[in-house]
């Protein structure tokens, strides 16, 4: 098989991590362990995770001109990452993210985005032939809404699959809903899309058919332990999670969202896709950090036709 070209349109940031004890409140000082500083951004998170997963993984992103920026290029070096349209510049630092992990493997992130700031329609376009010979285009929301929205309207223009993976949520204008074919929220993101609450009593079903009416094709909602809720014009169901030993949950939706994304370029069918995500982002959540624990090809593979045989045997 020939490998799927797959470009990501996202963020590079430097990740600082330790574990507490429990989550700090207002004021409180506490000591932690466990420290590491190491790459992330969910653009590069995903452009990384792709490439292990054997796609021609294609990144533009803005980088800063400071010494962290040669955490990324030594990375996408390292994992095959094309980098023709990853650039530099001065006016902003690289971006970093503060990642604080409790003892349950929950977390919490600030970022200061940086240099990814500096993204507009003009930098997308600059990718338009790389974008035009792919089989899956993905965007994230750590870069500017304008520029998400136009990797999804080049996407389109030139029928390759478009995923947007609408992290960390904002409420969107319906117009640029049309361009994506498949929407990536958690649940938590789901309801910021609609404006409202993160924890808003209502069902996760409900507010995600509220997403089709906007104008959504395909919604994939991903419900942690619980798995994914897939709505299409002609389905609504649940893939279950696998059960996992759960470590560090930071990159799990990075690594479900490009499995999900290799799959279908791929030429797997959405509920396929789907499961090959569900797999990627349980691997995930065994290891500490997000790169570490972004999964290899044939790990996935092993573990996904034993899901076949076992978490999904009953599954339509």
């Amino acid at each position: 098989m020939t490998a799927p070209i797959i470009t990501v349109v996202g963020s590079f940031a430097v990740g600082l991590t330790m574990r507490a004890p429990k989550l700090p409140i207002f004021g409180e000082t506490m000591l932690g362990t466990d420290f590491d500083m190491g790459p992330g951004g969910k653009g590069s998170n995903q452009a990384v995770a792709t490439a292990r997963l054997g796609a021609r993984s294609s990144l533009l992103a803005i980088l800063g001109t400071d010494k962290l920026a040669g955490i990324a290029t030594d990375l996408y070096a390292a994992e095959g990452v094309d980098t023709t349209l990853v650039t530099e510049r001065s006016e902003r630092p690289t971006g970093v993210g503060i990642i604080i992990l409790n003892d349950k493997g929950e977390n919490f992130i600030i970022l200061d985005m940086g240099a990814n700031e500096l993204m507009d329609a003009r930098s997308v376009d600059a990718g338009d032939a790389r974008i035009a010979a792919s089989d899956v285009v993905m965007a994230v929301l750590e870069v500017p809404v304008e520029a998400a929205a136009r990797a999804m309207e080049l996407g389109r223009k030139h029928s390759a699959r478009t995923i947007l993976n609408p992290a960390p949520a904002k409420p969107l204008p319906d117009t640029l809903f049309a361009s994506v074919d498949y929407l990536t929220p958690n649940e938590s993101e789901l309801r910021i899309l609609l404006g409202l609450s993160p924890d808003d009593p209502r069902s996760s079903r409900e507010l995600a058919q509220e997403l089709r009416r906007r104008g959504v094709r395909n919604v994939v909602v991903t419900l942690g332990r619980t798995g994914a809720l897939i709505l299409t014009d002609d389905l609504d169901v649940t893939v279950p999670a696998l059960t996992v030993d759960v470590v560090d949950t930071t990159g799990a939706g990075d690594a479900f969202n490009s499995g999900f994304a290799v799959a279908l370029a791929e030429g797997r069918d959405i509920v396929e896709a789907v499961r090959f995500g569900v797999v990627c982002g349980g691997i995930a959540c065994t290891r500490l950090g997000v790169v570490p624990s972004l999964p290899q090809r044939a790990h996935v593979d092993a573990l996904y036709e034993e899901a076949i045989k076992t978490v999904w045997r009953d599954s339509p």
